[in-house]
């Protein structure tokens, strides 16, 4: 219904949209949140690159969870500990040197991943 005063219809009318039952297709422009073509094709193709670069890195923590479940069943075999703290801080340190402050957190999720909560 349009709003008092205004004879402008945005969008197709309810009959309209029932006839086709789809939502018309999102441009590039749509999707990205670009201005301009040529923005939103740069944009496209990082998204695409840094999806790919999400897989690997989940591959990686998953393949860091496992060597992480040899070195915990070993030590718990010998009857050692589950967790070596110092090396944990090693690996917080070695990430918050690399990372700043932020990655101390993502190390913390690493290791919370690897070994579970403590």
């Amino acid at each position: 219904m349009p709003l008092r005063g205004t004879s402008r219809r945005i969008g197709p009318t309810r009959a309209e949209t029932a006839e086709t039952d789809e939502e018309p297709p999102m441009t590039a422009i749509d999707v990205t949140g670009a201005r301009t073509p040529e923005a939103a094709d740069v944009i496209t193709g990082a998204r695409e690159r840094i999806d790919a670069l999400d897989d690997r890195i989940i591959g990686l923590i998953q393949e860091r969870m496992a060597v992480s479940a040899v070195i915990q069943e070993a030590r718990i075999t010998s009857g050692g500990r589950r967790v070596n703290l110092s090396r944990e801080m090693e690996v917080l340190g070695h990430y918050r040197d690399a990372l700043g402050k932020p990655g101390t957190a993502l190390a913390m999720t690493l290791l919370e991943l690897c070994r579970g909560r403590i």
